[in-house]
């Protein structure tokens, strides 16, 4: 296969987003006939499957020597081989979605040899665009930015979760060890230091992976703490993320350099001192996250 021009697919991948947003902020939410996948938390509607039908059929007759993975089209033990493959969660953020919660967007990513490349993110509903391509930067365009370089301001020095913004996410299992140990997690960092807390300025579970990612690239989070995702959840926000100057990290001490589909990840902004807080975060962690693939030693 010939080298990949990253420029032409990032445009075409920000064309599709515009089509999608289209689609998402004209339909009226409605869970499929397919109905719930997992439990009441874990939901599929026809526009994420009407989405993701759209955007693979562009990028396939576009991109036809390209792989594709997307979230309503997987099946358990697809896996992501070196070849370039496109990363496509096509609503993230479905139960905010469904609710009207305006907190949603479709994520495009391109990920070659398992590394993410490229990534665009779009909020339909508040005309926010985020794209990156590795090397070259990631960047904001909204009603009241055209392309600005994130962060959107000099990170500030990190001086330990005191002073942090943090975001979280319940997931879908409300049950069983990583749901325990979620949950110390989250009494750890809340409490107070004189009870072993970390005190952090606030949690924050807002409902889509991708756009917490972007808001960390921003600077307007500064730590976020997942487990339990899948590639189509990080892929795109994760470009963006470290094009920001952030990093991401897996979820439990030592991971240093997580994989893209490995299910468990941290992601931190800019700023002096960033490596202190992430050991200090992975020392709130109440217990051993399961899901998964542990590349711990």
């Amino acid at each position: 296969m010939s080298a990949v021009n990253l420029q032409e697919v990032h445009d075409f991948l920000v064309e599709i987003a515009y089509r999608a947003g289209e689609m998402i902020t004209s339909a009226k939410p409605i869970q499929s006939d397919a109905g719930q996948k997992k439990n009441s938390a874990d939901i599929v509607t026809e526009t994420d499957q009407a989405v993701e039908k759209m955007v693979s059929e562009a990028l396939r007759q576009k991109y036809s020597d390209f792989e594709f993975m997307g979230e309503e089209t997987y099946k358990p033990g697809d896996t992501l081989s070196d070849k370039p493959t496109f990363v496509v969660d096509p609503i993230d953020g479905t139960n905010n979605f469904l609710h009207g919660h305006p907190y949603v967007c479709v994520s495009l990513g391109l990920a070659i040899e398992k590394k993410p490349t490229i990534g665009v993110i779009y909020n339909p509903f508040t005309k926010t665009l985020y794209t990156g391509i590795k090397n070259q930067g990631s960047f904001l365009t909204d009603p009241w930015h055209d392309h600005a370089r994130l962060p959107l301001r000099d990170p500030e020095p990190m001086q330990d979760l005191s002073h942090c913004l943090v975001a979280v996410e319940w997931g879908s299992d409300r049950s069983g060890n990583d749901y325990d140990v979620k949950v110390a997690t989250f009494k750890t960092l809340c409490a107070s230091k004189e009870t072993g807390g970390a005190m952090v300025h606030g949690i924050r579970s807002l409902g889509s992976a991708e756009l917490n990612l972007c808001a960390v690239a921003s600077g307007h989070l500064d730590v976020y703490w997942e487990n339990g995702c899948y590639a189509w959840d990080v892929c795109a926000g994760w470009v963006i993320l470290e094009e920001a100057g952030g990093r991401m990290v897996g979820s439990m001490k030592g991971d240093w350099e997580p994989s893209v589909d490995q299910m468990r990840y941290m992601a931190v902004r800019g700023g002096e001192g960033r490596e202190g807080i992430i050991e200090e975060f992975w020392g709130c962690v109440a217990g051993k996250i399961e899901v998964g693939y542990d590349n711990v030693s």
